[in-house]
């Protein structure tokens, strides 16, 4: 069995290592258009579409790009296609949201793709939904939400076509990553995928479980990768073994260089780290300083890439000094989010496995045996979540900072994962109730954090699947008063911007209802996936 799955990681390493990112195949051009900031947003470039050959395109760079009058941004704009971001605002002038959120559906919609060379797109077989706006590909866990919108609006073909993509991602490159672009690989995002087989199995029936198991089994290993062979007081990719021998996961992204889409943005925190740390450092000679600085630069883009992994990219959640993004370690941590959702997928395939078909002894015995073994991997799971991701101070559940052995005292609604997977007792539930109720409950719904930095995953920022997450997670355990409160404030905030603007947007500010929401690499965004997700859900409710 360990020599199947080495030799299948390996096969996957290589379609992976084979599928170039924009910087591979552009070079000093990607470098000096991303830097020089051609494009307002670093994503634009990353995805945009050679009008020739790329190869023919670099050497014409090389060539004239110290010629006097030389304009790289109409060098771009003549070699390449621009992405297209389509209108959504307004849209027919609807008053009604709803019936607003069921006629975007089909704006969102993407068709097959069609491998193109030099895109950055990794095309899908089948039709997908995009969140909109600058985002113009699948994205993993957005998909999630956005699916209990298209459930809700009757469309259960988009989303087998959608699960079906996740299926082909994982079959082709060993996991689903951050979105299907070659610049996305080297991670994935919060792993929602069982949940989404979830949806589709309340839909059609339970057998889709059974239909799903192996790429469900294949996604899991992804997550746990060295962990049959990692010792106690170790990490290994998103794999951490504590001293007790507990296993738990953590963020993590395979490279440790710029993100392409955010080049400018991290070679700039990068350099402010770089120096931080030489105005409190001495070296003995230049070699051993640039040693220090690379190992500096390395360490900084992998936690930020990390942090894009968690889909919390950014916020203080992940810094020592929540004001100062140069400081983040997001791969220090153990997120209690993300062992949530591994113990709700390890329940998930403990549930595929019983229901898969067999009738012979052998495959019976088989059904047993690994359902038994998922079991029990979701129960030490759980043990350690309890263990280790709850604040007894704080009465709530937050991450586990396992370098420096000791749990967080930040408050975010991460805390909700727990309730939103039924993993706490009945008690902790009440104490994690009520410090959310008293710290991050706001006139708009739920504040992402308790601190105000700048980052667009803090406050007073709100976002759709957490306020989910949040809500679900009160209706878990019978809070229905909190739950119903949540839920009508975050409502009537969508609904007032909506008609306001016509827009429905990725972030929304829930302190001030009045102003937008703020922070992040890039202006807020309208569509959008996930926030018509859930919001035509929580109005169904009602």
């Amino acid at each position: 069995m360990k020599a199947v799955l080495l030799i299948a990681s390996l096969f996957f390493l290589s379609i992976g290592r084979a599928q170039q990112t924009p910087d591979d195949i552009y070079g000093d051009l990607f470098h000096d258009v991303q830097m020089n900031k051609v494009f307002a947003d670093g994503k634009t470039f990353v995805d945009c579409i050679p009008k020739r050959e790329p190869k023919a395109i670099v050497n014409d760079y090389k060539k004239m790009k110290s010629v006097a009058g030389f304009s790289l941004e109409d060098f771009v704009k003549t070699n390449f296609e621009l992405p297209a971001t389509p209108t959504l605002s307004n849209m027919g002038q609807e008053k009604d949201v709803a019936a607003h959120i069921i006629k975007l559906w089909a704006l969102l919609k993407r068709e097959p793709d069609v491998k193109k060379e030099g895109s950055s797109l990794l095309p899908l077989p089948h039709p997908y939904i995009v969140p909109g706006g600058r985002f113009r590909e699948i994205y993993y866990w957005d998909s999630y939400f956005t699916m209990l919108g298209l459930k809700e609006s009757g469309e259960t073909e988009m989303i087998e076509n959608m699960i079906k993509n996740f299926s082909h991602l994982v079959n082709t490159y060993g996991h689903i990553p951050n979105g299907n672009r070659t610049y996305y690989l080297s991670r994935s995002q919060p792993p929602f995928f069982s949940l989404m087989v979830g949806i589709l199995a309340e839909i059609k029936g339970r057998q889709v479980w059974a239909e799903y198991l192996p790429v469900l089994e294949k996604e899991y290993q992804y997550w746990m990768e060295g962990s049959d062979k990692l010792k106690n007081a170790a990490s290994f990719k998103r794999i951490v073994k504590l001293e007790d021998g507990s296993l738990l996961n953590r963020y993590w992204d395979d490279a440790s260089t710029p993100r392409q889409e955010s080049y400018r943005e991290d070679v700039e925190t990068a350099t402010a780290a770089v120096n931080k740390m030489l105005a409190v450092s001495h070296f003995k000679n230049a070699a051993q300083q640039k040693k220090g600085e690379e190992a500096t630069r390395a360490l900084v883009y992998q936690h930020l890439r990390a942090g894009a992994a968690s889909g919390w990219d950014f916020s203080s959640r992940w810094f020592k000094d929540p004001s100062d993004l140069t400081t983040i370690e997001t791969t220090n941590i153990i997120p209690v989010d993300l062992n949530c959702l591994l113990y709700q997928a390890e329940l998930n395939l403990k549930l595929a496995y019983t229901l898969l078909p067999g009738k012979t002894p052998t495959e019976l015995a088989k059904k047993s045996s690994m359902a038994a073994m998922y079991d029990r991997l979701a129960q030490s799971r759980k043990k350690a979540i309890d263990a280790y991701c709850w604040n007894p101070g704080k009465g709530m559940y937050s991450d586990y900072w396992f370098v420096e052995k000791k749990v967080s005292d930040a408050i975010t609604l991460a805390g909700m994962y727990p309730l939103f997977v039924k993993l706490a007792d009945k008690q902790r539930a009440e104490q994690q109730k009520n410090a959310l109720m008293a710290n991050l409950q706001k006139p708009g719904g739920f504040s992402t954090t308790t601190n105000t930095t700048g980052q667009q995953w803090d406050a007073p920022n709100g976002w759709a699947p957490l306020q989910w997450i949040a809500i679900r997670g009160l209706q878990q355990y019978y809070f229905v008063t909190e739950a119903d409160e949540a839920s009508a404030r975050w409502v009537k905030l969508n609904t007032d911007v909506f008609g306001r603007t016509g827009k429905l947007m990725e972030k929304y500010n829930v302190v001030d209802t009045k102003l937008d929401a703020g922070g992040g690499e890039y202006p807020s965004q309208d569509g959008f996936g996930w926030t018509n997700g859930v919001l035509i859900t929580l109005i169904k409710q009602k």
